[in-house]
């Protein structure tokens, strides 16, 4: 008998625990943070994973040009550089309830950046200054606060563009548009320091102008958009020692287009690593890609009308729905993912401020 009410208490206790969990699945939020760079604010919304809507929660004042963001390891901070005088980054609080932000620090950069990424560990802010030709970095403090003393600068080549660190922290690679190269650095992450690589760059095809680049889930590869001939890179990584081979190349903007000269922006992998897309700014248009498992090669699936000149998008955590913005419409819209084709089909047209630029989700517990 007393087996038998033990029996019922563990089916009673394991059944609250399901309770307890499905209702902490239920009150999970994703948001999506956009910045607006003219009207220097940043949009902060509700995110809905079962049908991809947006709600907007709050308009957050930034007292100056804002436009790339990043978010802390811990989702617990979201850092938004600020591109008119004086440079600096925000450091904004994350509620963990309701996703709205609260300023906490201003602090100097050593340039107008215009990306933003932290390291793996979140106790170090990298970032690329294109009109500077330089990176940096700065300490981040226990709290999640971007730290001025400490910084680390590095001088590039001409217009670096963006700088992140690959999966395994060990290495960082920075893009220099205007030197037709991607960086390649070791990485110190105890003490933030990088220094060069063997070889310390990789190159593209001259005139290509690198600008973003992401890696797959596995990091057995990168894609990198070129702006200047609007093309896309597809990279063979190698892990161990922290270099790029050059896999493919294939163009982002539509077959036949005539328009203004083309300039290839943003770019974002699913999670699953299946499909990959890439904002065209003169053409107004994404371009989606299968990705070849095995080889990294790009096939392309389609080019998709968007927002006007969509300098930024992203893609939610689960690889469902596409968000991108325009710098002209002062507009978002949301697509789904076709999960078996990666096709994109419009869902919900958002007006946002003046001049939206970046995209970040952001999944709560």
């Amino acid at each position: 008998m007393k087996a038998k009410k033990l029996a019922v208490k563990a089916v009673q206790v394991a059944s609250i625990a399901a309770l307890v969990a499905a209702a902490s699945v239920a009150q999970a939020r994703t948001m999506v943070y956009v910045s607006n760079a003219d009207s220097k604010e940043i949009y902060v919304m509700q995110f809905n994973p079962k049908n991809g809507n947006l709600t907007l929660v709050e308009q957050v004042p930034t007292g100056g040009t804002v436009m790339p963001l990043a978010v802390s390891p811990d989702r617990h901070r979201l850092y938004a550089s600020l591109r008119s005088q004086p440079y600096s980054v925000t450091t904004f609080a994350i509620d963990q309830q309701d996703g709205k932000l609260k300023a906490l620090t201003t602090t100097p950069l050593a340039d107008n950046m215009a990306n933003l990424r932290t390291d793996k560990t979140g106790r170090y802010l990298l970032a690329a200054s294109y009109t500077g030709h330089k990176i940096s970095v700065n300490p981040i403090d226990a709290l999640g606060v971007v730290q001025e003393q400490g910084v680390m600068v590095t001088p590039t080549g001409k217009n670096a563009h963006q700088v992140i660190t690959d999966p395994s922290n060990q290495f960082v690679f920075a893009s220099n548009l205007g030197s037709d190269v991607i960086l390649q650095f070791r990485f110190d992450a105890a003490t933030g320091k990088l220094t060069p690589n063997t070889p310390p760059s990789v190159a593209t095809k001259a005139g290509a102008g690198p600008r973003h680049f992401v890696f797959d889930p596995h990091a057995r590869f990168v894609y990198s958009t070129n702006e200047l001939d609007s093309t896309v890179n597809s990279y063979r990584y190698d892990a161990s020692q922290g270099t790029f081979t050059l896999v493919n190349t294939i163009s982002a903007v539509p077959a036949g287009y005539k328009g203004e000269t083309p300039a290839a922006a943003d770019i974002h992998l699913t999670p699953n690593g299946r499909f990959l897309y890439a904002s065209e700014r003169s053409s107004s248009t994404l371009a989606a890609y299968r990705v070849n498992a095995k080889t990294g090669a790009l096939t392309l699936i389609g080019n998709y009308p968007t927002e006007t000149q969509p300098r930024g998008f992203n893609i939610d955590p689960q690889g469902k729905y596409l968000m991108a913005v325009g710098q002209k419409s002062n507009a978002l819209t949301s697509y789904t993912i076709n999960q078996k084709t990666g096709v994109l089909t419009p869902l919900q047209h958002v007006p946002m401020g003046k001049n939206p630029n970046w995209v970040e989700f952001v999944e709560l517990p």
